[in-house]
């Protein structure tokens, strides 16, 4: 009795999604209003507030206990089609079981050679060395690459080294440039123009470059497209109108601005169309 009571208390906090809680967040999902939705399913208006919105309470201890919201059950990512399905696995088990060569199995699966050989080499069961399908489908699952620490924030020495040469003013570019100086034995140490970038707009990161107005987030460039020194609402000279080209109105401007790529300075040469009456 007291196991039983026991595994009820640490059903509680851990929030497993029932079949009504899962019921609930599909209704939400829909649209469909909370008193609604709770009458739907048949649970009180303030049990769905806080199904729906969390709750924080304060235990024996007085400590607070945040109760997370409930949330259904997501289904699984698609898998890109470059990746080996557990379908595919499953054909390629039992092809490779009735002793099928690697071209044989490529051709029926409608895969390269190769990606069958280094299927059947690295997601073989460790232990017997059998190629099942389960086990390949979760030794490839297993070896997806997920999200790791930079390797500024694991290697001190490369951190220190990075955040001197970033106090100097220095930019990423020649940063990445001395790197590959000062560690040309050790090619881990050796960071790319934009991992330095990334590592100093990533919050969780110590790495700060100092300037004049430092941005807390890197700035979206279209690439190809120079969106400084624009005019806003300019027209353009294919949209002018007809009567420009023949010079004949009195009245107009013609200007000529010329910007220089690697300075801010810019000239305008601008010029009056006047009428002149000679006798």
């Amino acid at each position: 009795m007291e196991q039983a009571l026991e595994q009820g208390r640490r059903r509680r906090p851990g929030g497993g999604a029932t079949d009504k809680q899962e019921r609930f967040v599909r209704l939400i999902e829909q649209g469909i209003s909370n008193a609604e939705a709770c009458r739907m399913v048949g649970i009180n208006r303030r049990t769905g507030t806080r199904w729906r919105f969390g709750r924080t309470v304060q235990n024996t201890a007085g400590q607070p206990v945040h109760y997370p919201p409930v949330s259904a059950p997501r289904p699984p990512k698609p898998r890109h089609p470059r990746y080996l399905s557990a379908a595919e696995r499953t054909t390629i088990a039992d092809l490779h079981r009735e002793e099928k060569t690697l071209q044989e199995i490529a051709v029926l699966t409608g895969r390269n050679t190769s990606t069958i050989s280094r299927e059947l080499r690295r997601n073989a069961d460790p232990t017997t060395g059998l190629y099942l399908p389960a086990t390949a489908d979760r030794l490839a699952a297993g070896r997806v690459a997920r999200p790791r620490p930079r390797r500024v924030a694991r290697d001190e020495e490369l951190h220190a080294v990075v955040v001197e040469l970033l106090s100097k003013r220095w930019s990423p570019e020649q940063v990445a440039h001395e790197l590959r100086q000062r560690f040309p034995d050790h090619p881990e140490r050796q960071l790319c123009t934009e991992s330095i970038y990334q590592a100093i707009y990533d919050v969780k990161v110590e790495v700060t470059r100092p300037a004049k107005r430092r941005r807390r987030r890197r700035r979206r460039r279209i690439q190809g497209l120079e969106r400084r020194g624009r005019l806003k609402g300019m027209t353009m000279i294919a949209d002018r109108p007809a009567d420009v080209e023949d010079r004949v109105q009195v009245g107009h401007w013609e200007g000529d601005c010329a910007t220089r790529s690697r300075t801010k300075y810019e000239w305008t040469d601008r010029m009056e169309r006047r009428l002149m009456m000679r006798p």
